[in-house]
């Protein structure tokens, strides 16, 4: 199973308005294993920065003029995510964003391309009905470690939403984690045996004289305490034959 882990920074909040893309971070999973293979790139976006979606991510027009278009890399990131599935979050934002840049240099949509994809904000509002389920805080609720992630950034928020997404869907403290079909010994099934429970003699150990007394002298005192028999002596009452 190949995985996806995707995020994009824009110039604003709405590509029909004419927002780009800025920066794109991709990190790949194979059989919920990181491979090391990941896709990042910053983008001049030939249009000017919302002053807000730089305090978000702090890429400013004078650092995005010398970066690359979008369609100088497009092919690589298409053959990239190619028959994966792809995982973000809040994905119809991120999704919006891309399909627009494809769609100018003649690609077809992302879901064209893919095997699927997951939006992993909807996984969390379903697993943690009414709480925060923003980036920041599924790491704090799971435990990721996201002291790192001062602002906004592609290809870390991709790394960190892998982490959060082992956690929600398998509870694994890391992602060093072993899916191999080996079992264990204590995993391993193995056959009922039936036992004869005949062939056993079970031993009776009969109270000596000195513990009856001193089982008598407890509920004699219980009896006293609570005005009344106890409850041991009249279950040995009604037993008796």
């Amino acid at each position: 199973m190949r995985q996806i882990f995707l995020d994009t920074e824009t110039t604003g909040l709405s590509h029909e308005s004419g927002d780009r893309v800025v920066e794109l971070g991709c990190v790949e999973m194979v059989n919920r294993r990181l491979t090391g293979r990941n896709l990042h790139h910053y983008f001049n976006p030939q249009r000017a920065n919302h002053e807000e979606a730089v305090r978000v991510h702090g890429l400013t027009d004078a650092f995005l003029a010398d970066k690359p278009l979008f369609s100088a890399v497009a092919q690589e990131f298409v053959d990239f995510v190619r028959d994966a599935e792809i995982i973000a979050h809040n994905a119809n934002f991120d999704v919006g964003f891309l399909d627009a840049e494809l769609k100018r240099i003649g690609h077809p949509p992302l879901k064209q391309l893919v095997d699927k994809v997951t939006d992993s904000l909807v996984m969390a509002r379903e697993q943690f009905p009414g709480k925060a389920n923003s980036l920041d805080a599924l790491c704090r609720r799971l435990e990721v470690d996201n002291t790192s992630r001062t602002v906004h950034g592609a290809l870390l928020d991709a790394g960190l939403l892998a982490e959060v997404y082992i956690r929600m869907t398998r509870g694994q403290n890391s992602l060093v984690i072993d899916d191999s079909p080996v079992q264990s010994e204590q995993q391993v099934e193995q056959p009922l045996i039936a036992v004869d429970l005949t062939a056993f003699v079970l031993p009776v150990l009969v109270a000596e004289d000195e513990e009856i007394a001193a089982h008598e002298a407890v509920l004699s005192g219980l009896d006293k305490s609570s005005g009344g028999k106890t409850l041991w002596r009249s279950i040995g009452a009604s037993v008796q034959v």
